[in-house]
């Protein structure tokens, strides 16, 4: 071969490796969330920071609306390949590792400070490596919401208020013992059956954050919201394994820090979410009332120990109720 077949090919393979430095990256990303909630905003807003701050490079693709399926099906398209990204609910990674349980417990987070405090510490640091075995891992976490009950007939000022009523759950153990150690009787329903089974007297009440009095119009029919606040159960943003390894570290780092700045972005719409909802509900005559969560907190304590004494998820329950 003679020198100018020489450079000639030199060049030629300089150039493929510049272009294998700088090849796009493209990623698809699933929310079963529809494309107005305060979430998919902070997805937006996630995926556009990125593809700024890479000049490109990496571009992500919204998936909105759960046109990719519910969040189990997601979970599996991003184990098989199919998806990159995915925000999902705690209760649907305790398939994956248990310790997800953990954020199920009832008054695990003393109040929203608590929680977000610890969600973006070192604690849930070692949460989002959890899964890695199982091929993802989390970026960032998002506030689902305070959870407490709402009634058609009275507030619910103490645990007492709670006996004889039935009071609509999400279908989870948890959620089931932890209505019944108050006192109430637990009725899983699926969410889309609440506005009917309030209005028939199937059941006397449910438990959500506000947004569904006036989303999901339960305001119309249960006019009693108590916010007690017994749950805060996050949801996660997770990547795929194989998603993240197709990015260079400097990408990798602008991925991780954009996660977290959606988040920060979240919290200020999710806040103003929850206020709307409270004025619009309050306005169609629902009445707020704040009992002291103490007392209910007593009630589950059995729960908690429960919890405490797991081996799988006891470290983690202790860290952060003890977590300042």
């Amino acid at each position: 071969m003679n020198i100018r077949n020489v450079a000639l090919a030199a060049t030629s393979a300089l150039a493929l490796l510049a272009g294998a430095a700088h090849a796009q990256v493209n990623l698809k990303l699933a929310n079963a969330l529809t494309e107005d909630h305060p979430t998919s905003a902070a997805l937006k807003q996630f995926a556009k920071e990125v593809e700024e701050k890479t000049d490109g490079e990496v571009r992500i693709r919204l998936f909105l609306n759960g046109v990719l399926g519910d969040e189990r099906e997601v979970l599996e398209q991003l184990q098989n390949g199919a998806v990159d990204i995915t925000r999902v609910s705690a209760a649907n990674l305790e398939n994956f590792n248990p310790i997800y349980r953990a954020f199920n417990l009832p008054y695990i987070f003393r109040d929203k400070d608590h929680f977000y405090s610890v969600m973006g510490g070192p604690i849930a640091d070692e949460v989002y490596q959890a899964t890695a075995d199982s091929g993802f891992v989390g970026l960032t976490f998002f506030d689902s919401g305070a959870r407490s009950f709402y009634t058609k007939s009275k507030p619910i000022n103490t645990p007492e208020d709670l006996v004889g009523q039935k009071i609509r759950v999400i279908n989870s153990n948890v959620s089931i013992r932890m209505v019944e150690l108050m006192g109430g009787t637990p009725t899983p329903l699926p969410y889309g059956e609440i506005y009917t089974a309030l209005q028939q007297g199937v059941i006397d009440g449910a438990e959500n954050n506000p947004t569904a009095l006036t989303i999901g119009r339960h305001g119309e029919v249960a006019k009693f919201y108590s916010q007690d606040e017994h749950q805060r159960i996050p949801d996660f943003l997770v990547i795929a394994n194989r998603s993240m390894e197709k990015l260079t570290p400097e990408q990798q780092a602008v991925v991780t820090e954009a996660a977290v700045n959606a988040t920060a972005s979240f919290r200020e719409l999710w806040d103003q979410a929850i206020d709307d909802a409270i004025a619009k509900a309050e306005a169609e005559g629902v009445t707020f009332n704040t009992p002291d969560p103490a007392p209910f907190r007593a009630k589950v304590e059995p729960l908690i120990a429960e919890f405490k004494a797991d081996p799988a998820i006891g470290p983690l329950v202790a860290k952060i109720i003890d977590s300042q």
